[in-house]
């Protein structure tokens, strides 16, 4: 049995509690990694606090990790065992990390990253490097998904990422909105005629017209193949996406096919008259062009949608060719004396043309499953909260269409036109008035 020890005080000392030569209170452990650690305080009752804190980790299972255990570390030892996503994905993942992560965040020790500090992480994102909610959301699902890994194999106890981009999503609102703006009925309208009367632009008709009539996500739509078109039953099959990235190998950056966004992303999709028509004028026009598709792509051929040199169509393409039409019919638009907004189109990128679709759906008044099902989402939630945002044209509609119907059963059930009468708001007016003057 080992001699009772005491401080200079004569206070017991338990097991691993010292008292060195200058004051000062250590304590001594050894955790489950087999490393040995220190903690000090001035005074020994400071000591037994965090003492006990270190025992309350142990009684709950949570190892003490090492201290050199950095966020970029931990990043390494999650990626490498991240199964079942997609290689695009995941090059996303380490384009986010790399990029905007492991400068600076990455290289803080993971016991003493608390929310706090992920927040002023965000908050610096957007002040000082001026980046969108957007990118901060991707880089809170990696550092979410990160520090997860950590609670869930007891390194800590808490996940510092929780609730932090709903505080500050709440504190930027109005400042920055993540949510896509649809293009106007008008707008629509006049950006696809311009794009059919156009002699410089008609070649790009047939496959934005597509995109804004179908919904199609951007390598949804490039990744097609003549196979998966019907012509004659009017249906487009969507089995798998083209999709350009890094693949961190001695090719770099190069095309794939991958399958679908969400397991609802595999559908058929019925299309429109007018759509079959569109699918017939690119035929046509590569036919006249002497345009041959020459790409096979992890076994996958026949692309519909190629360039001038029958290679696939690249979506940075698509949305450079969209800002130089945008610029140009604006200037035509302004040459004409027009100054209206809706007769000016917004700057926008193809994945509003998606955005536009799924507003129209839902102004002519389908159902939520239909729409769901039509964009491939996975929850009809996600339809609601990302893609449908309906115009102020069709919000009053709408509720004219409301008034009119409450005026009609408040007709059919009193005798009466309405409730509250313009008659009545002019009574109670002179009635203030007369209050007033009394």
């Amino acid at each position: 049995m080992s001699k009772p020890r005491y401080d200079k005080r004569r206070y017991a000392l338990q097991k691993g509690e010292y008292q060195r030569a200058d004051g000062m209170y250590e304590y001594k452990w050894t955790d489950a990694y087999g490393k040995r650690h220190s903690i000090y305080a001035m005074d020994l009752d400071d000591l037994r606090i965090k003492e006990q804190k270190i025992e309350l980790n142990k009684l709950e299972g949570i190892k003490e990790p090492p201290t050199t255990l950095t966020v970029e570390k931990l990043y390494e030892t999650w990626k490498m065992l991240k199964r079942g996503i997609k290689q695009s994905t995941s090059s996303g993942y380490v384009y986010v990390f790399d990029s905007l992560i492991r400068p600076s965040f990455g290289k803080k020790r993971v016991v003493q990253v608390k929310r706090t500090d992920v927040r002023a992480f965000y908050i610096s994102l957007l002040d000082e490097r001026c980046v969108s909610m957007g990118t901060v959301e991707n880089v809170h699902n990696v550092l979410q998904q990160v520090f997860q890994y950590a609670v869930d194999d007891d390194i800590l106890r808490k996940n510092p990422c929780d609730r932090v981009l709903k505080e500050i999503k709440a504190s930027y609102s109005g400042l920055r909105s993540t949510k896509r703006q649809a293009l106007s009925i008008n707008q629509e309208i006049n950006f696809l005629k311009y794009l059919h009367d156009s002699d410089q632009y008609r070649h790009w008709f047939p496959t934005f017209f597509i995109m804004a009539n179908t919904g199609l996500r951007v390598g949804e739509l490039t990744g097609l193949r003549w196979q998966d078109v019907d012509l004659e039953k009017r249906t487009i099959d969507v089995n798998h996406t083209l999709a350009y990235f890094n693949h961190r190998d001695d090719r770099g950056s190069y095309f794939s096919i991958n399958s679908p966004k969400t397991e609802n992303g595999n559908r058929r999709i019925v299309m429109t008259e007018a759509v079959r028509n569109a699918f017939l004028l690119e035929k046509q026009y590569q036919e006249l062009a002497q345009l041959k598709s020459l790409d096979e792509i992890d076994g996958y051929d026949d692309f519909i949608f190629i360039n001038r040199f029958g290679h696939v169509e690249h979506q940075g393409t698509l949305n450079k060719a969209l800002r130089r039409i945008i610029r140009d019919y604006n200037v035509e638009a302004a040459e004409k004396g027009k100054t209206d907004p809706e007769d000016m189109l917004p700057h926008f990128s193809c994945h509003v043309l998606r955005h536009t679709f799924a507003t129209r759906l839902m102004e002519s008044g389908v159902g939520l499953k239909y729409l769901s099902r039509t964009l491939g989402h996975s929850e009809i939630q996600t339809t609601m909260d990302i893609y449908v945002s309906t115009t102020d044209e069709f919000n009053q509609r709408e509720t004219k269409s409301f008034e009119d119907y409450m005026n009609s059963s408040i007709l059919a059930v009193s005798g009466q036109a309405g409730i509250i009468s313009p008659e009545d708001v002019l009574h109670m007016t002179e009635f203030l008035k007369q209050g007033e003057s009394d």
